[in-house]
């Protein structure tokens, strides 16, 4: 995996969830990991491969533990939905979902999910292969001309995140742009304009790096072989035949009600700020949509059994490949990290897990309205870790922080980059 202070954080500090700003922090933002101590799991509660009841002692723990987490991570609010097949369910919402009116969080309230937005467009496109309009090996010039590489790049490659595209969510000149007015508005050339700016980064398959360029494409290529809208084509074609109602592909910053404020420190001073308002075009197939808790809950054993999809597909879909992080592989839009198959989401001022075990068809989702690290992790990652300690102990999800390594910079880019963030201007990593 390649991974540079060039590059959006989540590159670095996740396989998923790249969906988000890194602007100037605290010290205490930067790379590395820690987490909170959670109670840890005994032999009475689960096993290595078995899942527990959900009973009241266990979720007591599991209250615990998420209360830890709000408390260490200074999370505002957060929804927690955990269920497998007769070991009962645990859904309960901790904190506020408003910090300046107090408004408690509630399971029923609508929230933005960031790149978990991947697995929907994928999902889109993956239907079209099914129906034979598209093929996981064309080239991505077929469909969109101008791509840099586009005539040796296939769908596959932009699915996996092995296209070797600049990711333009880390171009300097686009985080400038929206952070100075995040609530204008972005089209899909814009953002593409950004990302070829710059020349390629590795021949595609060589290697993994994950760019949200690659889903914008492939959201081009859904509308053009699919005959409408993106937008429309996933509330008619994924949506409502997974049977989702709170889920959608907003077109600007519509946001359905009721909804939770959401809080992030990626700003232009570094300081909190909500982002409720804020438009996400900038993320459009790549990380624009707004769901509900019990949607996601239902969503991810659609999502990893392949519900909508042929088996020979969904088996294409699942092929995951290694990355360099440790417990986690990459296929095409979903990941798999210690046996969860899902994936994660992040966008200022909003984060989501969304993920299933197959082994005991468990399934958590988690939704939270904050995306500030805390001690260099994701706070949906130490929420995942929390619960998953105590109800599957042989597989704890977890996304451990990458170091950042300094790799020469494309010939188009400053030649070298501060090893700590200015004060004065955003800067990517």
């Amino acid at each position: 995996m390649r991974c540079s202070q060039s590059q959006w954080r989540k590159t670095c500090v996740g396989v998923a969830a790249a969906a988000m700003l890194a602007v100037p922090m605290s010290a205490g933002s930067a790379y590395g990991a820690t987490t909170p101590p959670v109670p840890s799991p005994t032999a009475s509660t689960s096993s290595s491969t078995g899942f527990p009841e959900l009973s009241p002692a266990v979720a007591a723990r599991l209250d615990t533990a998420v209360r830890q987490v709000i408390r260490e991570a200074d999370v505002p609010g957060v929804m927690v939905s955990l269920s497998a097949p007769g070991k009962g369910s645990y859904v309960k919402a901790f904190g506020v979902a408003d910090k300046t009116s107090n408004a408690p969080m509630a399971p029923n309230l609508y929230m933005r999910i960031g790149s978990e937005t991947k697995t929907f467009t994928v999902t889109a496109l993956l239907e079209l292969v099914d129906q034979g309009k598209v093929g996981l090996d064309d080239p991505i010039s077929k469909y969109i001309p101008g791509v840099p590489n586009g005539d040796k790049i296939k769908l596959r490659d932009l699915a996996d995140m092995r296209s070797g595209l600049f990711n333009y969510s880390a171009d300097d000149g686009f985080v400038k742009a929206l952070l100075s007015d995040p609530k204008q508005t972005f089209t899909p050339q814009q953002l593409l304009d950004y990302a070829f700016k710059h020349p390629v980064q590795f021949q595609p398959g060589q290697d993994f790096e994950y760019s949200n360029t690659n889903l914008i494409l492939l959201g081009l290529v859904v509308e053009k072989a699919g005959g409408m809208p993106l937008n429309e084509f996933i509330a008619q074609k994924v949506v409502k035949p997974a049977g989702l109602s709170d889920t959608s592909l907003p077109t600007g910053a519509d946001f359905p009600s009721p909804h939770a404020h959401g809080y992030t420190n990626q700003t232009l001073s570094g300081k909190i700020a909500d982002t409720t308002d804020w438009n996400p075009s900038w993320a459009w197939a790549a990380g624009a949509m707004v769901s509900s808790l019990s949607d996601l809950h239902s969503w991810a054993p659609t999502l990893a059994t392949g519900k909508l999809l042929s088996a020979k597909t969904q088996a294409e879909r699942l092929k995951t490949i290694p990355t360099p992080i440790p417990g986690a592989s990459y296929g095409l839009g979903i990941f798999n990290i210690q046996g969860w198959i899902g994936h994660n989401g992040s966008l200022p001022g909003y984060e989501s897990l969304t993920i299933y075990l197959p082994e005991s068809k468990a399934t958590l989702a988690v939704v939270l309205n904050t995306d500030v690290l805390h001690n260099k992790s994701e706070p949906s990652t130490l929420f995942g870790q929390a619960i998953t300690r105590i109800v599957t102990p042989g597989h704890v999800y977890n996304i451990p922080v990458i170091e950042p390594r300094q790799t020469t910079p494309p010939t188009s880019q400053p030649s070298s980059r501060p090893s700590s963030p200015p004060t004065s201007s955003p800067t990517s990593r």
